[in-house]
């Protein structure tokens, strides 16, 4: 490797020999763990956002060391060591500052490169094996990982840039030659990027700490390698425009951002980019310092900020908001700062500040793509996406830059400017240009499998899109090689099978089907001799045999198209299984094919024989391989490998002879001998014997060193003798302290592995392996001999042998095979990776498997080998992945292959143009073979049994045509002699039975109809709410009787919302639920507070009633007489003081009735604004100066009221013309009953007179089904028989007529009822009918009789009859046409209203077609109108605000003002009154005014106060501070000193103490004075802040008044917009030019007739108010000069009044007195209410002592009832207890004790009778009390008493 000269040689590295080491599991782990402990060494030290210089340089020091340590190939206890060292270097600060410092000088040369061959990963190969490394080479990818992001590059017009798993690959698209780069860390390419210029290129590796190399190109030379940037792998990278920063994004786990100087191999900056995957990272083009980043869920928007601390990323994610969070693949930075990202639903979304500005869609709401959008690009000022769904669609930028949302939803449409679709089932995942000169021409990366070229030009000579590669897409599921030639085929879930020349390097044909493929084998050549035949399994089950051919060897005929290299014809097809197939199997001698399946079942087919099916088996578990014994094996027999644990091995299947299947029902082999062998975990028992092995050895290897010790000891002993006891002692010490580690136990796994692949070893015996837990071995086993009776999901099988894989505990094998000499096996890995193991020929049981060669192909995290296969001559090995990569290698040999080899395509076979294909199977609900087989064997039974039942419904129809026979010949017979048809019952039981069965039949079939009933009832309610309940009123047509006038009703819908609903305004709101609650609850409670106040009145009444009748007393009439002579005083002062009251105030509402000297009548005022309003001269609407009124601006709400103003009168005038019509219809049914009566009565008539003189009965009309709409819905049995029958005879039809007659049968079901129910009579008609023909029937019966000739009488009788009917007969003709033409009057009549009001309807149609446009502009127009009119609002409320403010402040200033006013005026009263108090000549008046205006500086009160030491120590700083401010301030005023402390000695004491408390008081008021203009102060400031502010609002007001004004104008001006529809006759245009209508209206104005009229009306009017008006000036003028004469005349006549007034009152009163003082003067109420008071309380006293004495004697009356009945009960009592003593007498002794207890008075009756004497006693101490009060109070001089009040009070 080339270094420069300022970076340290390599010199620890150790070289790679071609043997020697490799990259792999072992020493790739212990470079990656050295790595990571420095690592995370480094990053103590190092943070991840901000790097000075020194740290830069220290860092990628560090890093280089690491990355050494990578690629070194030292044991682990080398990289500890180097690790070690390297973390002490990093614990000294000194030193790494100064080699920081040192570093910083350094810069990498420019022309430094690094050597590739040291860099990329190698093949590893076993030490000492002499494999050599290139043992296997790459020759060719056919290949494309089409679903890896971004994997598409181009790095000049011609070569283009791929990751194809380990390998990067530059395709040359014009000789399409590759050229492969392979990866340096082995682990696979994460990503790849190129620079602006197109000279670099960086390959972003995965692995453990995965490096970013930047190769120069052409050259292809490492250039320059950036380490630690991600854990495990990059996701993406990025150059900025200029090419001079690179940024990547890492994968899972970090998702770091790192922000590179590549050049310097340095990171700038470093910070975690997101939680979750993150996709993609961009600079923005036109600034460097603004990245985007995007992935699952989100976007983010960085910004590299400097801040105090250094540079540093800020990221800002995006806000979703009300929009769906969605994933975000591709995006595209705006030159303003703005980005457009896509949507997973295929709109784009516009950020702005982190959040969604708009979101752009396609007109219709149709999204932009139907998918999501996965890159967006800016190319020639035109917006460039491409999206999931094929399609490219150009958009304008400058629509996109300038989007804005309109409306609540935040969509905006938009339409794109050219649109290409490239292709059916094409899934675009990127596109980039190639730079060719006047072509836009791009290569877009197709996610389905390929490589277009597309021409975006859009122009004349575009050409169409070209697909340049063609892949599969996905995992390739299966790999085929022909056993003749250079020919593989491959499959995948893609639906695509593919065929490739892999010798030179070429792909001929492909073939798509329905499903995707997952099983492939080639026919071996004992079954086509040509190979050409190619066999496919689905994932549907079905297998189909291509055969391939060279399509030129065919005759070519004039016209035919060009011809491919190869073509594939399809000769058999075939479905045996019903899941996906797994796998393909040729017998050994080709006879057999088996395949096996996901369904647990393997299918034998007779090759032979067109692959005729022989059976199938089945398996306990899926099949996932077969694999038929070869040659060596004398018996051919089939392994079966089960995806668990099982594998079988069936025999060959007999095929049986023709004829011999026919009666079988299932292809199912039951007899087959299968030996099964059910896997057993044993690596826990390995790996036990293993640990067991290794401890034997180490014991031996121990023993021997003690062998030799004890000999060497022995030497010496014999040399001193005492040694040898302590050695030996010592040892055995060390024998006792070594104690063995325990075993590993054994394991055995819940779930059995999965079995991944198999190959026979030998007859009977086979090699597995597994994945899972029992990964890491090889598995030798052999199968059981075959026991029928075993159940082989118990028993367990453990392999006998095992073969130890190295490195492949977590990276199985998955597929192996063999090379023709079985010296070399191919394995392929989990990882990727290609394993070739060296064996010896013939050895079978692998035991030279020792030594292999490894190497990372596909990609190591998904690229798993999905099949290996070498070509059929062991030159070639082909591998494929689920990475979608086909990799073919040359393997090593000593000769040398030819430089051109070509695979020679089969030959078309002689016929196989004419040869028939036969019918593909592309229905995945297909039957099998087997599911055929069993639905023919069942529709053969089925068809049996439907033969027997035919035969015995035969039986059955004779035996009943025989007993119809019978029937009819017992009914020939006389009556008497007829059996009954209880007779013809055999058994009574047997007829119950039936019927009782046929009822139970029709319950369980009404049972099993249930559900369809339900069904279709729900089907028609639904139908009904659709259809039928929207509606008020159907369509009814009435048609007239005599002509073909017909009258149709309006066909009604319910009202439409608009008319149901409206906005509620503040105005127009209707009361809410709890308003009208509210205001009943008040009703109620004001309705209750009247019923009680009326009950209360009633009571009071009635106790007024009551008073009424009782006696009144001396004493009451006395207080009543008093209290009535008070009340007349009173009243009359209170009259007078009213009436003086009333006075004033008529005269104060006089004068305030005065009006002022600038009063203005309101309706003057009012006129005025009206005349401004509305007269002068005014703009039109369509003027761009137009101002709209205020209570002329429209909103939607109003739009909407007048919208359903307008829905709702026309709703209700086609009401009422329906109902109109209805009636009509109503009269017509009752005129059509009344003519079918007449009708018949006319019919009688005529039945009676001679034939001669009958007239023609007129036609009864008829009820058309137009008439009665809705006995549509009317139905019975009977119509629905009729209609079943009707369908079942169109079903026979042809498809044509079968819709005639469907709709033909509609019209019949719904006319049918119309004509059953044709004449519609009512009871009253059947009445008329019923009696008419009993009229008729009785005449009839006269003339039967009747047969005599007739006397004269009876023919005069006849006579007058015959005159009479004539008469009736015509008049009810008469009667019968009256009414047809009365009813026909009628409908022309309606008819000519209806047509009328149809005009009308169609104008109404008309304006509400402008009303609803109107609406729906001024919805759009709604948003942003409220914002403004919220602007307005909320600045006007903000001013209002001020205002207030601003008078609240003036209010408080001049509050102020008033008080500083107060204070002045205290103080010179203060002053005032010490002057007046030192009087005149006072000798020390000057002193003391001295001391009184002294100025001292006070200590202001604390309001807050501390501890009590800080508080006295503060005041005596203060008090020494004041003191001596004090006196400077004294010194610097005054000349003279003087001490005011001390009062001089002839002085007035008092004075002097008055002066002292006057000062105090001056000094309070001058600090008050002062806090006052200081608030004046703040509040003048206060007020010239806010005045600011004012102006600045009302500035803002105008500016958004003016906004607003400017939105209703373009508002008016879009409305002005929309057109009218007006019909007008040629008669009402008057607008003509020389005598014609002019082509162009569009100058015209359109008045009615009535608004003309009335402008001519008002010239008129304004003319005669304006003489009005002047002369009302001229009398209210005349009216002026008359009253202010009359005003003197009167002031005069005043004062000539009040100078007589006051001439009276002197002469009366010798003074002016008070009028309404005189007037007011009454009695004195307090000593009249004291006196009434006094009355009522003796009043009072005396009811209250003859209640006492009432009290009294009914407690005594009740003590002497209590008292008799105590007595009476002690009376009873005694008697009691002289009985109980007799009978106690005969008791023991005990009892008579007990009972002495009862003689004797009781306790309680002696405590009862002392209380009631105290209660006597005290009641005759309070009686003679309440005497001695009451004559206290009689007497003159008592008490006063208290002033009267009124009872509510006294209560």
């Amino acid at each position: 490797m080339k270094e420069p000269d300022d970076h340290d040689t390599d010199e620890g590295k150790s070289d790679r020999s071609q043997s020697g080491t490799r990259q792999s599991p072992g020493s790739g782990q212990t470079a990656s763990r050295s790595t990571t402990k420095e690592d995370d060494k480094v990053s103590e030290d190092i943070t991840d956002e901000t790097l000075t210089e020194g740290e830069k340089s220290f860092l990628v020091d560090d890093d280089s060391d690491a990355g050494h340590l990578e690629r070194s190939s030292s044991s682990f206890q080398d990289d500890y060591q180097e690790s070690t060292g390297e973390s002490q270097y990093m614990k000294t600060p000194g030193s790494a500052a100064e080699e920081a410092e040192e570093e910083v000088k350094k810069k990498i040369s420019e022309s430094f490169f690094y050597d590739y061959m040291e860099l990329v990963s190698m093949p590893f190969v076993t030490p000492n094996s002499n494999i050599p490394l290139d043992l296997l080479t790459l020759v060719h990818s056919f290949g494309y990982d089409c679903q890896k992001r971004a994997n598409l590059q181009l790095l000049d017009s011609s070569t283009s840039m791929y990751i194809a798993g380990n390998q990067l690959i530059f395709l040359n698209l014009k000789t399409k030659q590759q050229i492969y780069l392979r990866s340096s860390s082995g682990r696979g390419i994460g990503v790849i990027g190129v620079h602006p210029d197109k000279t670099y290129f960086t390959v972003a590796e995965k692995g453990i700490s995965p490096e970013i190399i930047i190769y120069e190109y052409p050259s292809l030379r490492p250039y320059r390698i950036l380490r630690d940037g991600t854990d495990l792998g990059y996701a993406y990278v990025d150059f900025n425009s200029s090419g001079t920063l690179l940024a990547s994004v890492g994968g899972n786990p970090d998702y770091t951002l790192t922000i590179w100087n590549w050049k310097e191999e340095q990171p700038i900056l470093r910070t975690k980019a997101f939680s979750q995957e993150v996709f993609k990272v961009t600079f923005n083009p036109e600034d460097d310092e603004q990245l985007t980043t995007s992935g699952s869920g989100h976007i983010k928007f960085w910004e590299m900020a400097q801040t105090f601390t250094g540079l540093k990323l800020q990221g800002s994610l995006g806000r979703f908001g009300k929009t769906t969070t969605t994933d975000i693949e591709g995006y595209m930075e705006l030159p303003d700062g703005k980005v457009v990202s896509g949507s997973e639903w295929g709109n784009m979304l516009v950020w702005e500040a982190g959040l969604i500005k708009v979101e752009l869609c396609r007109t219709g709401s149709k999204s932009c793509h139907q998918g999501p959008i996965n890159q967006i690009m800016l190319d020639e000022g035109e917006v460039i996406t491409a999206g999931s769904d094929g399609c490219i669609r150009i958009w304008d930028f400058e629509t996109i830059d300038t989007a804005d949302i309109i409306d609540d939803t935040g969509l905006l449409e938009i339409e794109p400017i050219n649109e290409l679709q490239v292709d059916k089932n094409v899934k675009l995942f990127s596109m980039i240009k190639i730079n060719e000169t006047g072509n836009n021409v791009w290569l877009a990366q197709d996610s389905s499998g390929a490589i277009w070229k597309l021409d975006l030009s859009f122009s004349n000579i575009t050409q169409d899109p070209e697909c340049l590669f063609s892949f599969h897409s996905g995992a390739i599921e299966a790999l085929a090689v022909s056993p003749i030639t250079y020919l593989m085929a491959t499959t995948a879930l893609d639906c695509s099978v593919r065929i490739y020349d892999f010798a030179s390097k070429t792909p001929l044909t492909h073939v798509k089907f329905k499903q995707g493929g997952t099983a492939l084998a080639w026919v071996p050549q004992l079954v086509s001799y040509t190979g050409a035949q190619i066999v496919v399994g689905f994932e549907d089950g079905v297998v189909r045999i291509l055969e391939l051919y060279d399509p030129k060897g065919l005759t070519i005929f004039a016209g035919r198209k060009k011809f491919l290299d190869a073509d594939l014809h399809l000769n058999h097809v075939f479905k045996p299984h019903t899941a996906c197939i797994t796998a393909l199997a040729f017998e050994r001698d080709g006879e057999i094919l088996a395949t096996g399946s996901k369904d647990k079942t393997v299918f034998f087919f007779e090759v032979e024989k067109d692959y005729k099916p022989i059976g199938y088996i089945t398996t306990p578990e899926p099949v996932c391989q077969l694999m038929w014994s070869g040659v060596s094996h004398p018996d051919s027999t089939l392994l079966i490998i089960c995806e668990n644990d099982y594998v079988l091995e069936a025999p060959f299947p007999t095929p049986r002879e023709e004829g011999e299947n026919n009666d079988a029902v299932s292809y199912e082999i039951k007899d087959m001998c299968i030996k099964c062998f059910h896997f057993s975990s044993v690596k826990s028992k390995i790996m036990r014997l293993i640990e067991i092995e290794k401890r034997t050895r180490l014991k031996e290897l121990k023993e021997k060193e003690k062998e030799e010790r004890r000999k060497r000891l022995a030497a010496e002993v014999r040399k001193d003798g005492e040694m040898e006891p302590q050695e030996e002692e010592e040892e055995e010490e060390e024998e006792e302290e070594v104690e063995e580690p325990p075993l590993p136990e054994i394991f055995i796994p819940p779930t059995p592995c999965h079995i991944l692949c198999g190959f026979y070893s030998g007859p009977g015996k086979f090699w597995l392996s597994l994945g899972g837990y029992d990964a890491g071995f090889l598995y030798h086993c052999e199968f059981p001999p075959y026991d029928k009776s075993s159940d082989i999901t118990e028993k367990k099988d453990e392999p006998f042998d095992f073969r130890f894989l190295e490195d492949t505990e977590d990276n199985p094998i998955h597929t192996i095979t063999f090379s023709l000499n079985q010296d070399m096996m191919f394995c392929g890995m989990r990882d990727g990776a290609i394993r070739v193991y060296i064996l010896s020929q013939n050895d079978s049981s692998l035991t030279s498997m020792e030594h292999y060669w490894h190497f990372s192909i596909h990609d190591n995290d998904y690229g798993c080998i999905k099949g290996i296969s070498t070509s059929y001559d062991d030159r070639f090995l082909v591998t494929i992945g689920a990475d979608s990569n086909i990799f073919v290698f040359s393997i090593f040999s000593v000769f040398e292959l030819m430089k051109s080899i070509k695979a020679k395509v089969p030959s078309p076979r002689f016929g196989i143009e004419t040869a028939p294909i036969p019918k593909d199977i592309e229905d995945p609900k297909a039957y099998s073979i087997e599911n055929a087989r069993r639905k023919r064997e069942h529709d053969k039974l089925m068809k049996e049994v439907e033969e027997i039942k035919a035969r015995k419904r035969e039986q059955l129809k004779a035996l009943r045509d025989q007993f119809q026979k019978l029937l009819q010949m017992n009914e020939e017979l006389p009556k008497h002699m007829q059996f009954k048809r209880t007779d013809f019952d055999i058994d009574s039981k047997i007829r119950a039975e039936i019927n009782r069965r046929t009822v139970y039949k029709i319950q369980q079939v009404e049972k099993e109809l249930a559900w369809e009933k339900e069904k279709h009832e729900l089907g028609l309610k639904k139908l009904q709410n659709r259809f039928r309940d929207s509606l008020e009123s159907d369509t009814i047509v009435v048609h007239a009787i005599q002509s073909d006038h017909k009258i149709s009703s309006y066909r009604l819908t319910k009202p439409s919302k608009y008319s149901k609903f409206k906005r509620a305004s503040q105005s127009e709101r209707r009361a809410s639920k709890l308003e009208r609650f509210e205001k009943e609850g008040i009703g109620r409670k004001d309705s209750q507070k009247d019923t009680a106040g009326s009950i209360s009145v009633q009571e009071e009444s009635v106790i007024e009633k009551g008073k009424q009748f009782r006696p009144r007393t001396l004493s009451q009439i006395m207080v009543e007489n008093q209290i009535e002579k008070t009340k007349k005083l009173v009243l009359k002062a209170e009259r007078a003081r009213q009436k003086i009251q009333q006075r004033k105030k008529q005269w104060e509402d006089l004068y305030k009735s005065k009006p002022a000297d600038d009063y203005e009548d309101p309706k003057d005022v009012q006129a005025i604004k009206e005349a401004q309003v509305y007269m002068g001269d005014f703009n039109l609407k369509t003027a761009p100066d137009y101002k709209i009124p205020e209570h002329m601006r429209i909103n939607a709400a109003k739009k909407e009221e007048e919208l359903g103003q307008l829905d709702s009168m026309t709703h209700s005038k086609k009401m009422h013309m329906n109902k109109c019509i209805l009636s009509l219809r109503d009269l017509k049914v009752a005129v059509i009953e009344e003519i079918q009566c007449l009708v018949q009565e006319l019919k009688n008539i005529q039945s009676i007179l001679h034939t001669s003189r009958h007239i023609p009965i007129p036609q009864i009309p008829q009820i058309h089904p137009e008439e009665v709409p809705e006995k549509r819905f009317h139905y019975d049995e009977e119509i629905l028989l009729a209609f079943k029958q009707q369908q079942k005879s169109e079903d026979e039809k042809i498809p044509r007529a079968e819709q005639a007659g469907s709709t033909a049968a509609s019209g019949r079901f719904l006319g049918h009822p119309s004509l059953k129910d044709g004449d519609l009579t009512t009871r009253e008609s059947l009445a008329r009918t019923s009696k008419a023909s009993t009229f008729s029937l009785e005449i009839s019966k006269l003339t039967e009789f009747e047969k005599a000739d007739p006397i004269d009488v009876e023919l005069e009788i006849m006579k007058r009859n015959e005159i009479k009917n004539i008469y009736m007969q015509q008049y009810l003709a008469n009667r019968i046409k009256e009414l047809v033409v009365t009813f026909d009057a009628e409908l022309h009549l309606l008819r000519h209203q209806k047509l009328k009001l149809d005009t009308q309807m169609k104008l109404s149609d008309l304006h509400h077609v402008t009303l609803f446009q109107e609406m729906l502009l001024l919805k759009n127009f709604e948003k942003q109108e409220n914002i403004l009119q919220n602007s307005v609002n909320s600045l006007d409320k903000e001013e209002q605000d001020m205002q207030r403010k601003i008078s609240e402040t003036l209010k408080e200033m001049e509050e102020k003002k008033n008080e500083i006013t107060r204070l002045q005026d205290q103080e010179k009263a203060l002053y005032a009154g010490f002057q007046a108090a030192l009087g005149e000549n006072n000798k020390f008046a000057n002193f003391l005014m001295k001391v009184l205006k002294k100025r001292i500086k006070r200590v202001k009160k604390k309001e807050v106060e501390g501890d009590a030491d800080e508080d006295e120590e503060s005041d005596e700083s203060s008090e020494e501070e004041s003191s001596l401010e004090s006196s400077e301030d004294e010194s610097g005023s005054e000349d003279d000193v003087f001490d005011d402390s001390i009062c001089p000695s002839s002085c007035d004491v008092h004075l002097f103490e008055l002066a002292l408390q006057l000062r105090e008081k001056r000094l309070d008021i001058e600090e008050a004075l002062v806090e006052e203009k200081k608030v004046i102060d703040n509040l003048k400031k206060e007020y010239d802040t806010i005045s600011k502010k004012v102006k600045v609002v009302a500035t803002n007001l105008n500016a958004a008044e003016e906004a607003l004004e400017a939105y209703q104008r373009e508002k008016q001006q879009r409305l002005n917009e929309l057109l009218v529809v007006i019909p007008l006759k040629l008669h009402q245009i008057e607008y003509v030019v020389f005598g014609e209508i002019p082509s162009d209206l569009s100058g015209t104005l359109v008045f009615s007739n009535r608004s003309l009229g009335r402008l001519q009306e008002r010239i008129v009017q304004l003319q005669e108010e304006n003489t009005k008006q002047q002369k009302l000036n001229k009398e209210w003028r005349e009216r002026r000069k008359q009253l202010i004469r009359e005003k003197r005349e009167m002031t005069k006549t005043i004062n000539k009044m009040e100078g007589t007034v006051r001439e009276l009152m002197m002469s009366k009163f010798g003074r002016v007195i008070d009028l309404a003082a005189l007037q007011t003067l009454s009695v004195n109420v307090t000593l009249e209410e004291l006196k009434i008071k006094k009355l009522r309380k003796e009043l009072l006293n005396a009811k209250e002592m003859k209640k006492w004495e009432e009290k009294i004697a009914q407690v005594r009356w009740e003590l002497m009832v209590k008292t008799e009945e105590h007595t009476k009960k002690l009376h009873q009592m005694n008697d009691l207890c002289m009985e109980k003593k007799k009978l106690d007498s005969r008791l023991n002794t005990l009892q008579n004790q007990q009972g002495n207890a009862f003689q004797g008075p009781r306790k309680a009756d002696i405590l009862a009778r002392e209380k009631v004497t105290e209660l006597i006693q005290f009641q005759a101490e309070r009686i003679v009390a309440l005497k001695k009060e009451i004559a206290l109070l009689r007497k003159k001089d008592a008490l006063i008493l208290p002033p009267i009040q009124s009872p509510r009070e006294n209560q």
